[in-house]
């Protein structure tokens, strides 16, 4: 039985630079990395899909780690206020 081959995201890069260049047709690069050409034109996609992300600036990022331990304070903070609450309410 064949186990699944596992590629790297910076093999798959490569391949997909390699694809976007033209210097080789698609199913000479399949051939050269043994690989299926339907393979090589979803790396592509994704490739292309996702490019943006590489100028991405550090503070779009750290916003997005903020917002989500904001959430987690608020949600925290939220929790200790029912239970001072309901304290509140034992003590009275």
């Amino acid at each position: 039985m064949k186990t699944r081959r596992k590629f790297t995201p910076e093999f798959k890069a490569k391949i997909a630079l390699e694809v976007i260049k033209e210097r080789e047709s698609v199913n000479e690069i399949a051939k050269k990395h043994q690989l299926h050409p339907q393979q090589l034109g979803k790396w592509k996609k994704e490739f292309l899909a996702n490019a943006s992300a590489a100028f991405e600036s550090d503070k779009s990022k750290k916003k997005e780690k903020n917002s989500v331990e904001e959430e987690k304070l608020f949600e925290i903070i939220g929790q200790q206020k029912v239970e001072i609450d309901f304290l509140k309410k034992a003590l009275s």
